[in-house]
């Protein structure tokens, strides 16, 4: 494993106020090795690709917190904390959490540092009418308020953000001692956190407004799978047409070993 000289939550905290810190969502190893050459803050990771043995020669520097499903990491205390102790010990350097305040309060006193969710929660948005922004009135932007104190007062280190007024998520921010990381929700907050596949262009269907695409991968992708149709092709019209393997694709005998093989061959 490469040398790690990625930075402690204590590290991020002192940045409160100081710069904005990036946070990209990567899925793949190439990902997480570009997040490293690009000196990406944080990175979310699903938990497969925390327990390859290769990810941290990829991003040795990265902060790194774990997320995926809910239901994925269990619906119990304890099974989250059971699964949580096993990716710090993968080297995760904290944990995604948007379980209830007894689960994080739980986490925070095994001293596993906790990420929390506020505003559009995808795994709770039934309770705030679906997929669209939260603190657009003033009961929902003091709802979201209460979802972060509560989420400090629980222990957790820092929150994501997601699709809340901009002017709500920057009054928040300084309202509280945890970073925000802003997904959708202006630049008032800690930091700024996208997907890989929409800033590489790769998410085929809806791109959220609070997306923006630097690449266009989804493109190439076709473009290298039209090149790969094509070699296939021509690889079987070759077969066909006797083209391959040419004399230089095969080893070869020399004559008089070969004229021994047939003649003791044939004389079975």
């Amino acid at each position: 494993m490469k040398k790690s000289n990625r930075p402690t939550v204590a590290d991020l905290l002192a940045m409160k106020g100081k710069r904005q810190l990036s946070m990209l969502r990567v899925v793949t190893l190439e990902e997480a090795e570009a997040s490293e050459a690009a000196r990406i803050d944080l990175i979310s990771v699903p938990f497969e690709l925390l327990y390859d043995p290769q990810f941290r020669d990829a991003a040795p520097g990265r902060f790194v917190i774990p997320g995926g499903d809910y239901g994925q990491i269990g619906a119990t205390t304890d099974e989250i904390l059971r699964t949580a102790v096993k990716m710090r010990a993968a080297s995760a350097d904290a944990v995604y959490c948007a379980a209830g305040l007894q689960t994080i309060r739980r986490l925070r006193d095994e001293h596993i540092p906790v990420c929390g969710h506020t505003g559009l929660i995808p795994s709770h948005s039934t309770w705030t009418g679906g997929f669209k922004a939260v603190g657009k009135t003033t009961e929902t932007a003091e709802f979201v308020l209460k979802q972060v104190k509560d989420l400090e007062s629980a222990g957790a280190f820092c929150a994501e953000i997601e699709v809340v007024p901009a002017e709500v998520a920057a009054a928040i921010s300084v309202r509280t001692s945890m970073l925000l990381l802003s997904m959708g929700a202006g630049n008032g907050c800690d930091g700024q956190y996208l997907f890989a596949n929409d800033v590489l262009g790769l998410n085929r269907g809806h791109y959220p407004r609070h997306a923006k695409v630097y690449r266009d991968l989804a493109a190439e992708f076709d473009r290298i799978q039209l090149e790969r149709i094509a070699a296939f092709s021509e690889f079987a019209d070759d077969i066909r047409s006797g083209a391959y393997p040419e004399a230089r694709h095969a080893v070869s005998i020399g004559e008089q070993e070969l004229s021994k093989f047939l003649k003791n061959i044939d004389a079975k």
